[in-house]
C-alpha cells in the first residue's frame, strides 16, 4: 500500500492518467461514431460527380475543354463553382446555340434538375467557387423590401431599369428582364456575375442584402401583379415616355397649329 501511495504522488502520475483517459475516449468514439453514414455520403457525392463528368464530356467539353480549362470557343470553368453552372444551365443559356451572338439569351432548359446538379457537382470538383444557394439564403423570410429597393436602384437599375424590366447596353448587348426569373437564379447571378454583369460576392454585398433585393424584385414583378397605374409604356422609364410625348404630344400640337392656320387662311379668303 505504501508503494502504491507513493506512485500516486509521483509527478508523472497525472500525465499517465490523462493519456489513459484520452485513449479510452478515442477508442469509444471510434467504436460508436456513425462512420457508415459519412462513408455513404462520400460515395453518393462521388457518384454524382462521376455522372456529371459523363454529361460534361458529351455536352460541354467541345467548347470548355476536356478538363474545363477552356478553349477559343468557351471560357475556363475551373473555379466558377456550382452556382454558375446551376444558373447558366438552369436558365437554358447553356448549352449555347451559337457563339456568334453578342449575348447568349435564356431559352428552354435542356437538362433535368438532377442532371444540372450532377454537372454542377463535377464543375465544382475542378476548383472551389460559389455554391448553389439554399432557400434560406434567397427566400422571403426576414427580407426588407424597402431596403432591397434602395439597393437595387443604387446597384442594378442603371442596367436593369428600376422595376427590373431590363434595358439595352452597347454593341448589341442588353440587361435581361428580371420578370419571372426564379429567386435562386437571381441570387446566383449576383453571386457569379454572368456575361456583362459584375459579380457581387458576400464580401461586396452581404447575403442579407441579396435577400432584400430579391424580395423587392418579387414585389414589383409585373408578371405576378397588375399595374394600378394603367398603361405603363413598357415600364422602360424616360426613353419610352419621352418618345411617347414627342410623337403624340408634339404631333397633336402640330396638328392643332395646322388646323388653326387653315381656318385662318379660309376666313381671310371669305
Amino acid at each position: 500500500m505504501k508503494k502504491l501511495s507513493a506512485r500516486r504522488r509521483h509527478p508523472l502520475a497525472a500525465v499517465v492518467v490523462l493519456l489513459l483517459a484520452l485513449a479510452a475516449t478515442g477508442g469509444l468514439y471510434a467504436a460508436f461514431a456513425p462512420a457508415g453514414k459519412a462513408q455513404a455520403d462520400d460515395t453518393s457525392q462521388s457518384l454524382t460527380i462521376k455522372e456529371g463528368k459523363k454529361l460534361y464530356e458529351v455536352g460541354c467539353a467541345s467548347c470548355h475543354g476536356t478538363g474545363g480549362q477552356g478553349s477559343s470557343d468557351g471560357p475556363s470553368l475551373v473555379g466558377v463553382g456550382a452556382a454558375a453552372v446551376d444558373f447558366q444551365v438552369g436558365t437554358g443559356r447553356m448549352p449555347a446555340s451559337t457563339s456568334q451572338m453578342a449575348q447568349i439569351p435564356s431559352k428552354k432548359v435542356v437538362y433535368t434538375q438532377d442532371q444540372i446538379d450532377q454537372l454542377a457537382a463535377y464543375v465544382a470538383s475542378l476548383g472551389a467557387g460559389p455554391s448553389v444557394p439554399t432557400k434560406e439564403q434567397y427566400g422571403p423570410d426576414g427580407a426588407d423590401i424597402a431596403k432591397g429597393g434602395e439597393l437595387f436602384r443604387t446597384n442594378c437599375a442603371q442596367c436593369h431599369n428600376f422595376t427590373g424590366k431590363g434595358g439595352a447596353l452597347t454593341k448589341g448587348k442588353y440587361a435581361p428582364s428580371l420578370e419571372g426569373v426564379a429567386p435562386k437564379h437571381i441570387y446566383e447571378a449576383m453571386q457569379t456575375g454572368p456575361q456583362n454583369m459584375p459579380s457581387f460576392p458576400d464580401t461586396t454585398m452581404s447575403e442579407k442584402n441579396k435577400k432584400d433585393i430579391i424580395a423587392y424584385l418579387n414585389a414589383v414583378d409585373g408578371s405576378k401583379t397588375e399595374n394600378p397605374g394603367g398603361l405603363e409604356l413598357g415600364g422602360l422609364g424616360p426613353v419610352s415616355e419621352g418618345l411617347f410625348a414627342w410623337i403624340f404630344g408634339l404631333g397633336a400640337l402640330i396638328a392643332i397649329a395646322v388646323w388653326v392656320a387653315a381656318r385662318t387662311a379660309k376666313a381671310k379668303k371669305s
